[in-house]
């Protein structure tokens, strides 16, 4: 299964939509249990974000469509609906399975060697999203006029 989309559901097959946790519906809190709990095995909440945008898209001058953020050492990369998928990339060079989505608004968990999305989780370095005024998808400038039609 494919981390989720933008929206909440899940891009790959067997998706149990919104981001109520694993099993649709069932109101699963997670990495952590939510605000109080302990912090798991795996996560650092002091690792600040590698930067604003895809640490690998940026070296290369690419573009993203959304973003994630390692809950364990910070690594911001493009979600699997980009066209590089650095966040994917990094989870299985690395072994870091935890990612929380670096969108504005968003603060759900994706768990890559279970396929489980978490509603919540413990809280992260800020900041806790790129910024609100660069585009998604971005950055400004790099972005072909055809985006559309490359999602994956």
């Amino acid at each position: 299964m494919k981390e989720p989309d933008a929206g909440g559901g899940t891009t790959g097959p067997g998706g149990g939509g919104g981001v109520t946790g694993p099993g649709a519906g069932d109101g699963t809190t997670g990495p952590g249990g939510g605000e109080g709990a302990a912090v798991p095995d795996g996560v650092d909440p002091t690792a600040v974000p590698s930067g604003t945008g895809c640490l690998e898209c940026e070296q290369a001058g690419g573009w993203w469509f959304h973003l994630r953020r390692c809950a364990r050492c910070g690594h911001v990369g493009c979600c699997d609906s980009s066209p590089a998928r650095h966040a994917t990339a990094h989870f299985r060079t690395t072994g870091h399975p935890l990612v929380q989505s670096f969108e504005p608004g968003e603060d759900w968990f994706w768990d890559y060697s279970t396929g489980e999305l978490y509603a919540d989780g413990p809280a992260l370095a800020p900041p806790a999203s790129r910024p609100a005024d660069q585009p998604a998808p971005g950055p400004a400038g790099r972005v072909p006029a055809d985006w559309a039609r490359t999602l994956r």
